[in-house]
């Protein structure tokens, strides 16, 4: 139904969880593939199976980014806390439009079943939505053809058209095989053609995900934190205890995917980065090797998956039972 009244031009979402992506990973692959904008909210839950169903994790990380079977690509935000999911949702429905595509809006179920205290929420009335490469009556009879996948821009976005709008902007979307009229194919380099530029379109997104948010403590650090969604607290306070004792970091939080450049160039600026998350499989650290050039010797897993909020104890505990094992405590 979300996929539908995206294609249909309304702005759609639905709320999940890990076993709704898992089940509708079908439909996703669809609207990426026949890229429909589409807003998926995911409250990360204990898993796998039922799993701890009122606990909380970021065990959706992987999931998410690489949703539907075949070569998908997905775009991901990730709040801390509810003033950020105020504010990134608003992004997110923009993001669907801009790039016509999935996008996962990831926070924890701390974050999105517990009470917080958070600064009063302010709604800004100058808000105007972007909708993207939309062509109307107008400008449709203003061109000769319509192709639903062509890129005319160079950008990797093409322009779509709404139902009913115009007898030219009329087209199939399809979940099997297309070229960039729209028309169905097995022809291998037209195949290849629409899946490069789809990789392309992703890529661009890097620049418009909400940028990540960088904490330098002030002093000159050979080491740094690199984390996600509701750890953020913990994480702060974290450094705070380890400054005391001497152990400097600096901190990025990551909040979207794919990662800009910012978040390339923050890891690659330290002599170990850890990368503190709430799953087993340490699955922020994998994505960082998979999407960014970091060297994954470097990048050290502080894992926490009991299913609680994130605390700043046993990120001191990773850090320094580490530190001890290298012998450097500073």
């Amino acid at each position: 139904m979300a996929v539908g009244a995206g294609w249909n031009g309304a702005r759609a979402f639905t709320p999940t969880s890990g076993p709704g992506i898992s089940l509708m990973s079908e439909f996703i692959g669809f609207a990426y593939y026949g890229e429909v904008p589409v807003v998926l909210f995911d409250v990360q839950r204990a898993g796998p199976s039922t799993g701890l169903p009122t606990r909380t994790q970021q065990c959706d990380l992987t999931l998410a980014a690489y949703a539907s079977h075949g070569d998908t690509k997905h775009i991901l935000v990730f709040p801390a806390n509810p003033k950020e999911c105020f504010e990134m949702a608003v992004q997110s429905f923009d993001l669907a439009e801009r790039f016509q595509t999935p996008v996962f809006f990831m926070t924890d179920l701390d974050i999105g079943m517990n009470d917080w205290m958070i600064p009063e929420l302010t709604w800004d009335d100058s808000y105007q939505p972007d909708r993207g490469k939309v062509l109307g009556k107008d400008e449709l009879e203003a061109i000769e053809k319509f192709y639903r996948y062509e890129d005319r821009d160079g950008d990797a976005i093409p322009y779509r058209t709404l139902p009913g709008v115009h007898p030219k902007g009329a087209y199939f979307t399809r979940g099997s095989g297309h070229n960039w009229k729209g028309g169905y194919t097995e022809d291998s380099d037209e195949y290849k053609e629409v899946l490069d530029r789809l990789t392309q379109k992703w890529k661009n997104a890097a620049a418009a995900v909400p940028a990540p948010v960088i904490i330098k403590c002030g002093k000159p650090a050979r080491r740094a934190i690199v984390s996600v969604g509701g750890c953020d607290g913990a994480v702060r306070e974290a450094m705070d205890r380890m400054a005391a004792d001497g152990v400097h970091l600096d901190y990025l939080r990551v909040r979207g995917f794919p990662f800009s450049q910012e978040v390339d160039d923050f890891i690659a600026s330290y002599h170990e980065v850890f990368v503190v998350e709430q799953n087993r499989d340490a699955q922020l650290r994998t994505l960082l090797i998979n999407e960014t050039s970091a060297d994954k010797t470097r990048l050290i897993p502080v894992l926490d998956y009991a299913g609680m909020a994130a605390n700043p104890k046993f990120i001191v505990e990773g850090i320094t039972a580490h530190l001890e094992i290298v012998g450097d405590a500073a």
